[in-house]
């Protein structure tokens, strides 16, 4: 290690020490060894909260800073870590679903349950990977994607289960709040023989460095290798997980800054990895106390892990190697062109229109279905027809804008969903929420949009500066929206009843808009349109490539920056209705091409009315599955994306 290191270390450790020191001045000595019956209450506090709260933070992060380590040496991906591979998420996802459904398997324990959930993220992700050979971003972009879905359906199941909402969020938050010693004790053997794990994979995973095809050609089996190496690294997370919840981007932080201190060597990186993770967190964790100490409330530590993580992915995008799968035609099959699409686009807004006058007309009532008459519907269309405008316009915004991405980017994977915008515009209702004391409805709004546009801001500043190629825009956007959730998560563990309010916000709902703004949002989704199709000789050149784009006569900088403006401003109005998460971007666009809308013009058209229509179907399933009580339009529509998602990621390019 570097000098600079000798100095760092120490003094981080002196720091972490001195401010747990300073919350624990006002309680007693319990003595050694612990006897309960002997113990006054501040001394309980002491020996079974406070004391193994303090050892059992430098496990977790030495646990989350090996495991990011083997991650990134195994994958030889520098931003690899169980919170952007969707490790994490995946555990918390499993560990939330048999809570509220199966508690009764919890009785065998919490760490099979997020070891299966792990695995199963992890399997999805290293599936993909595979079949692009293992490129660095392409392997972030899914696991990132992969946990972004998961997170969003935990959350959408923890809110329409009221009942669990307090104690799951609290726990997802990651909060290291300790009642006995149980967990040290756990954690403590799993980085015991996780570290003797890794010594005996640190000389195979140095032949691994060379190279698939080097470490075949000296005997290595790259795949044993492989999967051995991550199933170890996912163990090691899922244990922290099923501990402690969901703690981010520690396992991101502890290598990159065990290389910039000077850690060359494979050997080096796993040393020191869980040495500055166990720092890391110990640090976050003391300044938590802290700030608990001076204002009486406290929150969670993985809110400030997840406020470290964001900006550091973002300054590591440089550093990554690889480029995503090319989302051209050729790499999805040959997909088909009409000749005469207009029929089909009148045939779609046909369609559509009879939909709608359907979703007016029938629902159910306590005797089962009906067809409303005249009478009934004219007292329900103030109420209903609103919120199928909105549902609509909101559908057709995110439509254009995954159109719009997939078209900038040549990207199959790109949506608006993970441009940033929409996390960013989660943050600002948050903030709003938290911050203002009964906040109007029009400060919630104008919250969401400033959140949105400064998560827009950051990522054009970001790419545009070092004139990344697209696929990188795309990432830093990802990163953004992993940052705007982990703090969302926290904020919301703090156990507030506040947390209500933006879970209900975050999961998509219709039934509270109103007629203006309904058509507010369906005139914004016109102007996109309109704008797009100006747009549309970029669109057509953009797919090609950037040098048959710059040869056309294009000016990259400018045009990407408008087109991931407009995305930007369709998906921050659209968000304020759906939430941040419906997938409705990503599937939209796909199913267009797929009937043969392959034109620019066509295609934005025809996304946007699939795309509407997909989101009045959301949005019927959400009033109607659970009648009489409506569940978060968020979750219909999730659950409907996501295994589009996964299902498109999965797919080998021919």
């Amino acid at each position: 290690m570097s000098p600079a290191a000798r100095m760092v270390l120490p003094l981080g450790a002196l720091v972490a020490l001195a401010l747990w020191m300073m919350a624990a001045r006002s309680l007693p000595w319990p003595g050694w060894p612990l006897d309960p019956a002997a113990m006054s209450l501040d001394q309980i506090r002491m020996g079974y909260g406070l004391m193994p709260r303090g050892v059992i933070a430098p496990l977790a992060g030495a646990a989350l800073g090996l495991s990011g380590a083997i991650l990134q040496v195994v994958l030889r991906n520098p931003v690899a870590d169980p919170t952007t591979l969707g490790i994490s998420a995946g555990a918390q996802l499993a560990l939330v679903l048999t809570t509220i459904f199966a508690p009764g398997v919890l009785e065998g324990g919490r760490w099979p349950i997020a070891m299966a959930g792990g695995l199963a993220a992890a399997a999805v992700v290293l599936a993909i990977g595979a079949a692009r050979a293992f490129a660095p971003v392409t392997m972030v972009i899914a696991g990132m994607l992969v946990g972004l879905t998961a997170s969003a359906v935990a959350t959408a199941v923890t809110l329409a289960q009221g009942q669990y909402l307090l104690s799951l969020v609290i726990w997802n938050g990651g909060s290291l709040v300790q009642q006995d010693w149980s967990g040290v004790r756990n954690l403590a053997l799993v980085l015991t023989l996780a570290g003797l794990a890794a010594a005996a994979l640190a000389r195979p995973l140095r032949v691994l460095s060379l190279g698939a095809e080097g470490a075949a050609g000296l005997g290595l089996n790259v795949a044993a290798m492989r999967l051995a190496a991550v199933v170890l690294a996912v163990w090691i997370a899922a244990s922290v997980a099923a501990e402690l919840g969901l703690i981010a981007f520690v396992g991101l932080a502890a290598p990159a800054l065990a290389r910039s201190l000077g850690a060359r060597s494979i050997p080096a990186l796993l040393v020191w990895s869980p040495v500055l993770g166990a720092l890391i967190l110990s640090l976050c964790d003391g300044l938590v106390l802290a700030v608990a100490g001076l204002g009486g409330e406290t929150f969670p530590t993985g809110a400030l892990t997840g406020l470290v993580g964001g900006p550091l992915l973002i300054w590591l995008l440089p550093r990554l190697r690889g480029s995503t799968p090319p989302g051209r035609e050729r790499g999805e099959g040959p997909a088909p062109r009409r000749a005469r699409p207009r029929r089909l686009l009148a045939a779609l807004a046909g369609g559509l229109l009879v939909m709608a006058l359907a979703l007016l007309w029938i629902g159910r009532v306590p005797g089962g279905w009906a067809v409303l008459d005249a009478g009934s519907l004219a007292a329900f269309l103030p109420m209903r027809l609103p919120r199928l405008i909105a549902a609509g316009a909101s559908g057709a915004a995110l439509a254009l804008a995954g159109a719009i991405l997939q078209r900038l980017t040549a990207n199959p994977l790109a949506s608006p969903e993970v441009l940033g915008v929409s996390g960013g515009a989660a943050l600002g209702f948050a903030a709003v929420t938290f911050g203002v004391a009964a906040p109007a409805a029009l400060a919630l709004t104008l919250g969401s949009m400033a959140g949105g546009a400064l998560a827009l801001a950051i990522v054009i500043a970001f790419t545009t500066r070092r004139d990344m190629p697209p696929e990188r825009v795309l990432l830093a956007g990802i990163a953004v929206s992993a940052l705007a959730s982990a703090v969302l998560s926290a904020m919301m563990a703090v156990g507030d009843a506040r947390a209500w309010a933006v879970l209900t916000w975050l999961s998509g709902a219709t039934g509270t808009v109103t007629m203006t703004g309904a058509l507010a949002l369906a005139g914004l989704a016109g102007v996109v349109w309109l704008a797009a199709l100006a747009a549309g000789r970029w669109l057509a050149l953009l797919p090609l490539g950037a040098g048959v784009a710059v040869g056309a006569g294009l000016n990259l900088p400018r045009v990407r920056l408008a087109l991931v403006a407009m995305a930007g401003l369709a998906t921050g109005a659209a968000t304020l209705i759906t939430g941040p998460l419906s997938f409705v971007g990503l599937m939209a666009p796909h199913l267009a091409r797929r009937i043969g809308l392959a034109r620019p013009a066509d295609h934005l058209t025809g996304s946007a009315l699939i795309g509407a229509g997909l989101m009045l179907a959301a949005d019927f399933g959400a009033r109607m599955a659970g009648f009489p009580y409506e569940l978060p339009l968020g979750l219909f529509a999730t659950l409907i994306g996501a295994p589009w998602l996964i299902w498109l990621m999965t797919r080998t390019p021919r």
